[in-house]
């Protein structure tokens, strides 16, 4: 079995979903290398979804931390409020090529089941969408806009009713339905090749970013950061960055209750080597081994596993990782709102609180970059909530 990652990766899975990922992988090859592919997938990312996004100066932000620059890569300004749509947009156009009429899809906190039904409606497919029953409580704004936008949301009630048993259960479905649907994975998680098709339409995050950078500042930044569920704002941020040695790359977990309680989905810092959801990675586990249920106050990081090439990059030392409280996460969501103005995801805000530590114990003439993967609109009554 071929490995993309080191020894993380592969295909663990079925007969039936094997041959129907072997399909996938030659489509996929296919479309990259074709320039019509190409071109359609970035007029839409201009055209419809609003890119290149900002690289903004958080200038007040930076001023009262007192150290390093802090930019954020603004992926909170796309099309539907996060980064999600970069995939979906790239992954719809695919399935389009490749003949299929249905769309289904996993969400934890709604933005990727937002983007999937946002760009479903556009392309005129049917489209259902398999969300954890706890997190469609949590989300219950995002589950009214992909009604709303024409998509089916299924509540999942196996398991811990979050985001993974939401992508167990969209697997299944598809087993069920392979002829005419297409699994629109949200994450850089799965059997290959979804973490390296995940990955292919994240890296504008990236491209961007280098450019952007280079652009203000004449050089690249000394660190880039991103929160990590599954991973996929990461890796788009991270991607053009792993050949720049001199840049310093930071994943940030969530530690939800804290690190010394069972309430945290900070996989890397805590996972063990594992096999989930068709891939050889690292997740939070149980002593027997079974996947352990794991907790964050944000839907999006509420996940066990990671994709794999996070565990490749931990394993080679080439990336950190590093977990955040929820209580750090809130107070950083608040404190960027209240001085920049800017109300992000609650995902973002762990990176945030990150930078908030790090950047003061950095010189000022250091450049810090955060991928602000989404902005907080979906998150304001689970805050309102948390502050009660």
């Amino acid at each position: 079995m071929e490995f993309q990652y080191g020894r993380f990766g592969g295909q663990f899975v079925p007969p039936q979903v094997a041959a129907a990922l072997q399909e996938l992988e030659q489509a996929f090859n296919d479309a990259k290398n074709d320039p019509t592919f190409i071109e359609e997938y970035l007029y839409y990312l201009k055209q419809y979804v609003g890119r290149p996004s900002p690289l903004y100066f958080a200038q007040q932000l930076t001023k009262k931390l007192g150290g390093a620059k802090i930019y954020l890569k603004r992926e909170d300004l796309n099309h539907t409020g996060a980064h999600k749509i970069n995939n979906t947009i790239g992954q719809i156009l695919l399935a389009k090529r490749m003949g299929k009429t249905k769309i289904i899809a996993e969400t934890g906190a709604g933005q990727h089941g937002v983007a999937t039904a946002t760009a479903a409606a556009m392309f005129n497919m049917e489209c259902e969408i398999f969300q954890g029953q706890i997190d469609m409580e949590r989300q219950r704004l995002n589950v009214f806009r992909m009604e709303m936008l024409g998509a089916k949301v299924t509540g999942v009630t196996q398991g811990t009713k979050t985001l993974a048993d939401a992508v167990d259960y969209a697997i299944n479905e598809w087993i069920k339905r392979i002829d005419d649907t297409f699994y629109l994975l949200g994450s850089a998680v799965g059997p290959h090749p979804y973490p390296t098709i995940v990955r292919f339409f994240q890296k504008i995050i990236g491209e961007e970013a280098k450019k952007q950078i280079i652009d203000q500042e004449g050089r690249l930044p000394d660190v880039i950061m991103a929160c990590v569920g599954g991973g996929s704002n990461a890796i788009g941020l991270f991607a053009d960055f792993i050949d720049d040695k001199d840049v310093k790359i930071i994943g940030v977990e969530a530690a939800g209750m804290g690190l010394e309680t069972k309430d945290h989905a900070a996989t890397l810092t805590l996972g063990k080597e594992s096999i989930i959801h068709g891939m050889n990675t690292k997740a939070v586990v149980e002593e027997d081994g079974s996947i352990s249920p794991v907790y964050s106050i944000s839907a999006g990081l509420d996940y066990p596993g990671v994709g794999p090439e996070h565990a490749f990059l931990q394993d080679i030392k080439r990336a950190e990782y590093v977990a955040v409280t929820d209580k750090e996460a809130v107070d950083a969501f608040l404190e960027l709102s209240q001085v920049e103005g800017i109300i992000p995801a609650i995902e973002s805000s762990h990176a945030v609180a990150y930078a908030m530590k790090l950047a003061p114990k950095m010189s000022k003439d250091h450049v810090l970059i955060i991928n602000l993967s989404g902005r907080g609109d979906k998150d304001v009554e689970a805050i309102e909530r948390y502050l009660q």
